[in-house]
């Protein structure tokens, strides 16, 4: 069942409260991850699965992605006449990553309205949305096995990671059952941030989500939910619910939703604690940094145990 996806949307309205005052006059997705924003990571994932239409949901005080995406024409004049070639790749890297649209959310109304935000330039196709907060690491290519699965099976892709019971209430949560694919399950309810006791599974929802354009529809009469907003996670309730079963199914549209059961490397942005986590991990793995980084923290590390014990 081929869909042809070529575009991606990335919500980017957040006010990125946990990590104010930082925040205060910065986009969260600004912030750097050793050298280069958060927001470029997820356009690179986008792109490096076929993804070259980029979509980014905006809100007040978002104009430094705008620029960071955008040319530079002094910056880039300074780095040719000093003959720092390489600076200068790193400065034309992000201008030419792809072809980027803007479109703002005037009122913060949740993660379900920002994707409906999206529709006038998805149209009627399937769409991808990945949220800033989750970094899939390149070498574990999600986004590429998600779209793949949406072609074979079609409807809506979520990404699921198992977290521990007493995690669960952090995350939206999946109802689901196997298939023939050891990597998919067939998705039949949802649940936004259950308590541990009501949770369906310790399958967790990631922030990455391949949908059928029908989502659109949903989203429309979809309710304010959790915290008094449009919650993307309600709409797909429904199109679960509605399609569990073949006798339920029969004349839906929508399609059916399945996950990708994800045991890769993913980098959580979105908490202070994991965003420190996150840039070390991904310092250490640097071959330009990762030597000189990681025998400094074997010492940091072991002189603060010494520390400790003493």
């Amino acid at each position: 069942m081929a869909s042809h996806i070529s575009k991606a949307v990335i919500p980017a309205a957040g006010l990125g409260t946990r990590f104010l005052p930082a925040t205060k006059a910065t986009p969260k997705e600004m912030l750097p991850v050793v050298d280069k924003p958060a927001i470029q990571y997820v356009v690179e994932e986008a792109v490096t699965a076929g993804l070259g239409d980029v979509l980014m949901v905006t809100g007040r005080n978002k104009r430094p992605l705008e620029d960071h995406f955008d040319r530079n024409y002094e910056l880039e004049s300074a780095l040719q006449k000093k003959g720092d070639a390489s600076r200068l790749a790193k400065v034309q890297e992000s201008s030419d990553l792809a072809m980027i649209h803007y479109v703002r959310q005037g009122d913060p109304k949740g993660l379900g309205h920002a994707v409906l935000c999206a529709a006038p330039h998805v149209g009627n196709e399937p769409f991808a949305v990945l949220l800033g907060d989750d970094l899939i690491d390149p070498r574990d290519p999600l986004l590429q096995r998600m779209i793949e699965v949406q072609e074979q099976y079609g409807g809506s892709v979520i990404a699921l990671m198992e977290v521990a019971p007493e995690q669960i209430h952090l995350y939206g949560c999946a109802a689901v059952e196997g298939t023939e694919d050891g990597d998919v399950v067939k998705v039949g309810g949802l649940v936004e941030k259950p308590d541990a006791a009501d949770a369906p599974s310790n399958y967790a929802i990631i922030g990455r989500y391949v949908l059928d354009p029908h989502i659109f529809d949903i989203l429309r009469k979809t309710e304010p939910g959790r915290g008094g907003e449009i919650q993307l996670t309600d709409a797909l309730q429904q199109l679960a619910e509605t399609h569990t079963t073949a006798a339920t199914a029969e004349g839906k549209a929508g399609g059916p939703v399945h996950g990708v059961v994800f045991k890769g490397r993913r980098y959580d942005t979105g908490d202070r604690g994991d965003y420190l986590r996150a840039i070390v991990r991904l310092a250490c793995e640097r071959e330009d940094l990762g030597p000189d980084f990681r025998t400094w923290l074997r010492s940091y590390a072991n002189q603060e145990l010494t520390d400790v014990s003493a």
